[in-house]
């Protein structure tokens, strides 16, 4: 007769190849173990010897990298056979309690955190969310090179508001698992956020965060509670503000004007949620860095801004703050009969916008009679961005838009859509607006320089970078965005500019034994990121154009760091 031990229990009494011929027939072991009975005090020498080898074989290594390489070792004896791991710290406890008690496992590079409580469009799906998050870092994995032992993808469960998922008994059995209760609120919800942000700190202070799919307020609310505490960003706020503002200057290029001119644009923006709040703050700013412009903002509005009651002006009560400083006002520079709560219609035949820009997760709502109406905007090359996911959220077509507004019309979408055959041999192209154009970029620079937080420069300087990675023919027929078969270059390229930012902001810290001094010393325009092995222990490393570098202390530090992340990595790299 048979049993099998639960795991918890095969792990406390495990004696792996200690076990006699007559207790491995009892368990059932007999041919799952190795047919040679090794005793414990054998086991015990053999693990030593493995444990003083890689001592030896690591000498010269980075610290982090010879404490994470002791640290599994000992964690695989630990899952294996407790009680030969238990009796070794207890034998060794002087070398081996740093390594266990010192946060050696700490070394985690990237963070993805969600609450569930605004999927994709999808809205509140509780602990289900988590698939975002560990989507999200395998973009990092690919896109940035981030090495996949140092994500870590995390679900703050504070239940949820989808009553479904609250009373269908089959998806509580099978599907979900979370918090059976309402979502805490207030300063309850705050506090389980603070105690998640402060333990990252204690534990992983040089990791970066990104906050995904948090609903609105919570959104805005922790991004500024966090901002300039934390290496943070919020990549539905900025990161899609990033995105969209790469494809509005490159709309404007379109035009065949120069970029100077993007705060002449007028824009008409429907949805006014974190994602269309997060592109209004940064194209604003955008705006504000142009020549002739008051740095205050004062007295230069661009946006006419729609939600669900239509057009946002000052005579709207209880607006949220973040809507509020968009809102249209009165005097002689707004449209006349333009009132608030105009319908989207008529907010487009009289404003004539250069860009008609979607972030309602409302389908459809560019309708035929919106679309005509754009055909008679102030621009030569109207452009129409539907950046609402998915497919089904869309605010409208390609199809529509090179039906209604004309063959020069500009469009992205935020959903895949495929380009439309617009006759001998003519295409309309559906530019997708895709966050993974910047978020593994902002990362991997905020990585890299060691920032102390992400600024609006960080994030603009990756914006303009994914706006100038486009050649000007392609701009001419109406390709906005890269194709993502180009996505590490790009990350590269984004994540270069990214560092640059924060050198000049005097925010890097460095990293990667590069310190801010270091990163000062280097030559501005010749930071460049190169991929290496994606198993070796630093995928992605900042190189300069080493010959070039100002200083000979740089060139020998960086030459010694690059031999030490590629030696025996199977990598090799130009020096």
């Amino acid at each position: 007769m048979r049993f099998q031990l639960s795991p918890e229990l095969s792990r406390r009494w495990a004696q792996d190849t200690a076990f006699p011929m007559t207790e491995r027939d009892r368990l059932g072991l007999r041919g799952l173990l190795p047919p040679r009975v090794m005793s414990f005090e054998q086991q015990y020498e053999r693990f030593i010897d493995s444990f003083r080898s890689l001592e030896n074989n690591t000498r010269g290594e980075p610290d982090a990298i010879v404490a994470l390489a002791k640290w599994r070792i000992l964690n695989r004896l630990h899952d294996r056979n407790e009680t030969l791991y238990y009796r070794v710290l207890i034998d060794n406890i002087k070398d081996f309690a740093p390594i266990i008690y010192t946060p050696t496992v700490g070394l985690v590079d990237m963070i993805v955190v969600t609450d569930g409580s605004r999927i994709l469009g999808l809205g509140d799906l509780g602990v289900q969310g988590i698939g975002i998050p560990i989507g999200k870092l395998d973009v990092y994995v690919a896109a940035a090179g981030i090495n996949p032992q140092k994500v870590l993808p995390v679900m703050l469960d504070v239940g949820t508001n989808n009553q479904k998922l609250l009373e269908d008994k089959l998806l509580i059995v099978y599907l979900d698992l979370g918090l059976r209760q309402p979502r805490l609120e207030g300063e309850e919800y705050l506090s389980v956020v603070d105690e998640f942000m402060e333990a990252v700190r204690a534990r992983w202070p040089k990791a970066v965060v990104q906050f995904e799919d948090f609903q609105m307020k919570w959104a805005f609310e922790t991004l500024q509670r966090y901002r300039h505490r934390f290496c943070m960003f919020n990549d539905d706020v900025q990161g899609t503000a990033g995105v969209a503002l790469a494809g509005l200057l490159g709309a404007v290029r379109a035009q065949g004007r120069p970029l100077q001119d993007f705060n002449e644009q007028k824009i008409v923006v429907v949805g006014a949620g974190s994602a269309g709040i997060g592109v209004l703050s940064m194209a604003k700013q955008a705006m504000l860095r142009m020549p002739g412009i008051n740095r205050s903002g004062e007295g230069h509005n661009q946006f006419w801004v729609l939600d669900k009651d239509g057009l946002i002006t000052k005579d709207r009560k209880g607006l949220d703050p973040a809507v509020a400083r968009f809102a249209r006002g009165h005097g002689p520079d707004e449209i006349e009969d333009l009132h608030e709560g105009a319908s989207l219609v008529e907010v487009v035949k009289k404003v004539k916008p250069h860009v008609l820009l979607g972030l309602s997760g409302v389908g459809g709502i560019f309708h035929e009679e919106v679309l005509k109406a754009m055909k008679e905007s102030d621009s030569p090359r109207p452009a129409i961005f539907a950046m609402s996911n998915p497919t089904t959220k869309a605010e409208c077509t390609p199809d529509d838009v090179f039906k209604y507004v004309g063959e020069n019309a500009i469009f992205a979408s935020g959903s895949p859509f495929t380009n439309v055959s617009l006759g001998n041999g003519r295409t309309g192209y559906a530019n997708q607006a895709n966050n993974m154009y910047l978020f593994p970029g902002i990362g991997l620079g905020a990585l890299l320089s060691g920032a102390r937080h992400i600024s609006d420069g960080m994030l603009q300087g990756a914006a303009e970078c994914l706006a100038s990675y486009i050649t000007d023919d392609e701009i001419r027929k109406g390709i906005l965005f890269p194709s993502v078969s180009s996505i590490r270059h790009i990350t590269a390229r984004v994540g270069a500019a990214v560092v640059r930012a924060a050198v000049a902001e005097d925010l890097a810290e460095g990293s990667c034994d590069v310190g801010p001094r270091e990163l000062r010393s280097m030559s501005e325009n010749n930071i460049e990121l190169v991929a290496g092995d994606l198993s070796s222990e630093i995928c992605w490393v900042m190189l300069l154009a080493l010959e070039q570098a100002e200083s000979i202390t740089v060139v020998m530090l960086f030459k010694q760091k690059l031999s030490q992340l590629f030696k025996g990595s199977g990598s090799s790299a130009v020096m």
